[in-house]
């Protein structure tokens, strides 16, 4: 089973999130921001992650760096709804320090799930 390490400041959103994919057969872990998720990948690695940018902390920027860094195998997904108005593509950016893909929130969950399909690793 894939572990996914899902990160949002905001806790409906995290907490609906973790129930979407758990019934879509994942085994789902939380995180509050980009320390408690470095936190917890260090004791529960996880196969993917999927982060918010703007969050209080360790924004979804600082917590791609250090995954890559820290993490390199770890497929990221950074997610976005806060930045719609401003004039910088924040998803493009987050490809740049290191996501893999992104989606702008609000998303179809099943635009998630072929995404996260596309980035699962074939086991042996």
């Amino acid at each position: 089973m894939t572990r996914i390490l899902v990160v949002d400041d905001d806790v409906d959103f995290r907490s609906m999130l973790k129930s979407a994919l758990e019934l879509a057969g994942y085994g789902v872990d939380v995180a509050r921001d980009g320390r408690a998720a470095l936190a917890l990948q260090r004791v529960a690695p996880a196969e993917i992650l999927i982060t918010d940018l703007f969050m209080p902390d360790t924004d979804g920027f600082e917590a791609i760096e250090a995954f890559r860094e820290n993490f390199p195998a770890t497929r990221i997904i950074a997610i976005s709804g806060g930045a719609r108005l401003m004039k910088t593509d924040y998803l493009a950016a987050a490809g740049m320090v290191g996501a893999d893909a992104a989606l702008q929130k609000p998303f179809e969950m099943e635009t998630l799930l072929e995404l996260l399909r596309s980035l699962e690793r074939p086991t042996a």
